[in-house]
């Protein structure tokens, strides 16, 4: 048995906040670790518990992640360490940086 055969995640549905998304800000995490669609949907899940985070999408295969916020509510620091803490289980290990807005868009739209 793998060690992703074992991995079960539920997603994480959290309601969008229309009013907060006005006042919104993207950051895009470049993140390494991930190995499965588990592990991107832990990630995704680990943002989306942020206080502040609105909306948040990991692809897998670019490893990187967009995350909606509300500046207001959280830094991108926060977000950072939300991804490793993500994996904080003792198997996952995950890590990430931020991507300028420009060149995390730029990323994204290359490998598309």
């Amino acid at each position: 048995m793998t060690q992703h055969q074992n991995c079960h995640v539920e997603p994480v549905i959290k309601p969008v906040d229309q009013t907060a998304l006005e006042r919104a800000e993207v950051v895009y995490l470049s993140v390494q670790g991930m190995g499965c669609p588990r592990c991107a949907l832990r990630v995704q899940n680990g943002l989306l518990q942020v206080e502040g985070v609105l909306l948040a999408e990991v692809l897998l295969d670019h490893n990187l992640a967009a995350v909606t916020f509300d500046p207001e509510r959280v830094v991108p620091a926060a977000l950072v360490q939300a991804v490793a803490d993500a994996g904080n289980d003792g198997r996952h290990h995950y890590s990430a940086r931020v991507l300028l807005p420009k060149n995390g868009l730029d990323t994204l739209l290359q490998q598309q």
